[in-house]
């Protein structure tokens, strides 16, 4: 009898690694795992436990005070309002960065003419800094001499104090972080509806679909899984990236009641920390703010991964 013939898709499935002994996979993983205690791990451990202390940096002294500066922040009108105005920012700059980008992108996928220029174009504010982004946009909307000021001028004969205007500095700096993550969003949506499937995209318009119902039947939830992944980086820029835009436009100004307009709960923490030296209450906001984040994943994860539709 003939003996069956392995093929390479078979062969290469029974390759497996194989190691001798327990011990060698974590030879080659420690050196991650050092680094990762080094500079993530530990200095987060350290970081809760001054949470719990009343500490000068410049007198080297700690107190144990226990849960007093979380009390005091979360009793405290000025963080709530910071912690509201986060929340607002957070909301406006991810629903409308994400749906402006899909937008563009779905616009960039066209077959037009120059359609690589475009793109190119559309990518190229990911290459900025932020804090390069920032004083772009200050120059810009300086109201003395900026650009758009000098155009509203000449044909509306007005020049708003964009830095000055409690609401108007709010949305200068919540559009800034708009423009600056359009092209993070813009290359994974780009990439994504490349890769969508021709055929299904032919039978949808062959069966008459218009081009509206072609994009929201039949490639939006095709791209749920990129959108699901977009909203959560999303998320994070909006509570962590925020500092160099606000730093350089607004300092965290102009005064709104109890604090900075546009003093977000990342900068409130630098304010405490490097600028008031509250080192304690510096360590808790970034404790709350950690729980923040793992508690907007737990929602995310339990509620938008059901609208989430993988393609087979």
């Amino acid at each position: 009898m003939t003996q069956p013939v392995r093929t390479a898709t078979a062969a290469s499935t029974d390759e497996r690694a194989v190691f001798r002994g327990s011990a060698l996979p974590w030879v080659f993983l420690l050196p991650t795992l050092a680094i990762l205690a080094v500079f993530i791990y530990l200095p987060a451990l350290r970081t809760l436990k001054l949470a719990a202390y009343r500490a000068n940096v410049i007198l080297g002294t700690e107190k144990f005070v226990g849960l007093a500066n979380f009390a005091e922040l979360l009793q405290s009108k000025a963080y709530q309002q910071v912690a509201l105005q986060t929340l607002i920012f957070m909301l406006l700059t991810v629903s409308t960065g994400l749906l402006l980008s899909l937008a563009l992108a779905w616009l960039a996928s066209r077959p037009i003419r120059g359609a690589k220029t475009y793109r190119l174009l559309l990518i190229y504010p990911y290459a900025l800094s932020p804090a390069i982004a920032g004083t772009l946009w200050l120059f810009l909307f300086n109201p003395e001499i900026g650009v758009v000021n000098q155009i509203l001028g000449s044909l509306f004969h007005v020049k708003p104090r964009w830095l000055d205007d409690p609401f108007l500095a709010f949305g200068l700096v919540t559009l800034a972080a708009v423009w600056k993550g359009l092209a993070y969003n813009i290359v994974f949506y780009l990439a994504s509806i490349q890769n969508l499937p021709g055929d299904v995209m032919e039978a949808a318009e062959i069966d008459g679909a218009s081009p509206a119902q072609i994009f929201w039947r039949v490639a939006f939830p095709l791209l749920t899984p990129i959108t699901f992944f977009l909203v959560f980086t999303n998320v994070v820029s909006a509570l962590f990236d925020s500092f160099a835009l606000t730093d350089i436009l607004t300092k965290g100004g102009p005064y709104y009641h109890n604090a900075g307009i546009t003093t977000f709960l990342v900068y409130q923490l630098y304010q405490d920390g490097f600028v008031n030296f509250k080192t304690g209450a510096a360590a808790a906001q970034a404790a709350l703010m950690l729980a923040m984040v793992g508690f907007i994943s737990w929602i995310q994860f339990r509620t938008g991964e059901k609208q989430v539709h993988y393609g087979h």
